[in-house]
């Protein structure tokens, strides 16, 4: 893409360099715009023709740059080829510029950035996406809101780019804190709280049980027994759990909705806790099962006895664990959904566990062991409501929309929304987003109220802010069709740095769906509303001759086309109004 104006600067360079187009087009990028000056908006990395190509000697590589520079020309689509520090620029007719981005954003609609030269012959992919995967009976811990978001926005990216994907939430249903729940609901659970309020009644539950059990041997051993029944198939304790889980999947689907994200399936551990059988068959079956002296089954995975590399694959009792289960699971999912890649959105503590899960599937003979993924991330510090810290995904959701109508109830306009409570919703939504997905991923964060909720500076409130006023202008002055204005009347600095911009937004997308951070699609954003609140205070359209007035509302047009491509990637709803 970049409309054209890579692959036809790709073009005369193959002709100069005797290499075919296509092995050019990643060497040439748009270049940043600057505060500064017009700068040119296309350059070729010499440094990265040189990894392409040994026939280039390496030594001055400057020289070379001029020397590449001389032998090119200009023509209708370069009107200017100049020299940078290792690079060679080149420049786009402005009219021709204009009109060509213009058209193409219209064109491409929300394509736009995707039909583009860098992803030509990208294969369609199966792909898998397990995230957010919150814990039964421990409610919707704001912990798993980073995997919700950072998996959802993965899986938007992948399906975007033409992939098939399928969005798997694996619930942590079973285990050791079943026993504890069963026991525990038993001794101080109430049907009528299970109910009205499952999440927060189990949790309490859960608690109480737990602080009991830290004191009572006895509650310890019945919890043990029932989940040794659970997992010995007993119709009484599969009752119960059954309620619990499907109680809670409802309270999630709930919650998922207000995030608007959807998943394929909902399979959880449970899933697999005869299956985990076979998997402890077949690692006995290569010479890989060990057991020890109190009776639990062990894999060693350095084969040389290091006991960092030990990974306990069922207790001594025989009931399974966590790894167990995941490998049974990962083994089931090739099966079902023949996947070409598999991705894992969880914390950076589960590091370790993901891989060993991967190195003891390739110790199996699983070659497809390769085509797995853990993407990690790190841990948010200081999220608290008025209330004080915060345990509940719920509780935060409820203290953005709360805060967010106070903010929008400051404003006059704010007072003529239909819907207040949803359009807050959203906007806060985007302001926490935003705030999360600005650094790498891999990174902690402080969560900071004040800063995610200003209207001005990089926050998702400006973002949506950008947006909705550039709605406003649309409704207010009417849209013009693309004929009907004429692109010599954008050629203003404003107007050039925009288009320019707006260039960049395919390498942004590639750039992003090699290391799968979403700052770089974040931060282009950003730099998008600022372009356009400079050119929106500059370029009137009130009072302006017709085809300026047309031109402008089709440049601003574009800038919010682009927004809610990006937006929506990111996992953000877009409003209208706010």
């Amino acid at each position: 893409m970049a409309c054209g104006f890579r692959r036809s600067i790709a073009s005369q360079l193959s002709r100069v360099l005797d290499l075919p187009p296509e092995n050019l087009i990643k060497s040439i990028s748009a270049i940043p715009i600057s505060k500064k000056e017009e700068v040119a908006d296309f350059q070729l990395s010499v440094d990265s023709l040189l990894e392409n190509n040994s026939d280039l000697s390496r030594p001055d590589i400057q020289a070379q740059a001029k020397r590449l520079a001389e032998k090119l020309k200009c023509d209708t689509v370069v009107s200017e080829i100049s020299t940078g520090p290792r690079t060679v620029n080149f420049k786009i007719n402005r009219e021709l510029l204009t009109k060509a981005v213009l058209q193409q954003v219209i064109k491409d609609g929300s394509k736009y950035g995707l039909k583009s030269e860098l992803f030509a012959g990208l294969p369609q992919r199966n792909i898998v996406v397990d995230f957010s995967s919150p814990n039964v009976a421990k409610k919707f811990h704001v912990g798993h809101l980073r995997s919700t978001i950072i998996g959802n926005f993965i899986a938007n990216l992948k399906e975007a780019l033409g992939h098939r994907v399928t969005r798997i939430n694996y619930l942590g249903d079973w285990g050791m804190q079943f026993g504890l729940l069963g026991t525990g609901f038993k001794l101080f659970g109430y049907e009528e709280k299970l109910q009205s309020n499952p999440l927060q009644h189990l949790f309490e539950v859960y608690v109480q049980v737990n602080k009991e059990a830290a004191d009572d041997k006895n509650i310890a051993k019945l919890a043990h027994e029932f989940f040794q029944r659970l997992e010995q198939g007993d119709t009484q304790a599969l009752s119960l759990w059954q309620r619990f889980r499907d109680l809670s999947i409802e309270e999630y689907i709930r919650i998922y909705k207000r995030l608007g994200i959807y998943f394929d399936e909902y399979s959880g551990e449970s899933f697999y806790r005869e299956k985990f059988q076979e998997v402890l068959k077949l690692l006995d079956s290569k010479g890989l099962l060990q057991k020890t002296i109190e009776g639990t089954a062990v894999v060693d995975l350095s084969g040389k006895g290091d006991p960092s590399s030990i990974c306990t694959v069922m207790r001594s009792d025989g009931t399974s664990l966590y790894v167990t289960r995941d490998l049974a699971a990962a083994i089931d999912r090739m099966d079902k959904y023949n996947f070409d890649t598999m991705i894992y959105v969880t914390d950076k503590g589960q590091k370790k566990h993901f891989q060993q899960v991967f190195q003891m599937l390739k110790i199996m003979g699983y070659d497809w062991a390769e085509r797995c993924q853990h993407v990690p991330f790190g841990v948010v510090q200081g999220m608290k409501t008025r209330r004080g810290e915060v345990t509940f995904l719920e509780d935060v959701l409820n203290e953005i929309r709360l805060r967010m109508l106070q903010n929008m109830a400051s404003i006059k306009t704010s007072k003529k929304l239909e819907d207040p409570q949803q359009i807050a919703e959203k906007v806060g939504l985007a302001a926490l987003i935003i705030q999360d997905f600005k650094g790498l991923l891999l990174s902690d964060y402080q969560f900071s109220w004040d800063r995610i909720f200003q209207s001005r500076g990089d926050t998702g409130v400006f973002l949506q802010y950008t947006h909705a006023r550039l709605h406003s202008l649309e409704e207010t002055f009417g849209c013009g069709y693309l004929n009907d204005f004429n692109t010599a009347c954008l050629q203003e600095p404003q107007s050039v740095s925009i288009l320019q911009h707006l260039l960049r937004f395919d390498e942004v997308i590639y750039r992003t769906s090699q290391d799968l951070q979403p700052r770089h699609i974040v931060s282009y954003l950003l730099t998008l509303s600022h372009l356009a609140a400079v050119a929106h205070k500059t370029l009137q359209i009130k009072d302006s001759p017709p085809e300026v007035a047309g031109a402008r509302l089709q440049l601003f047009k574009a800038v919010r086309s682009v927004l809610v491509n990006g937006m929506k990637l990111l996992g953000i709803t877009p409003v209208y109004r706010m």
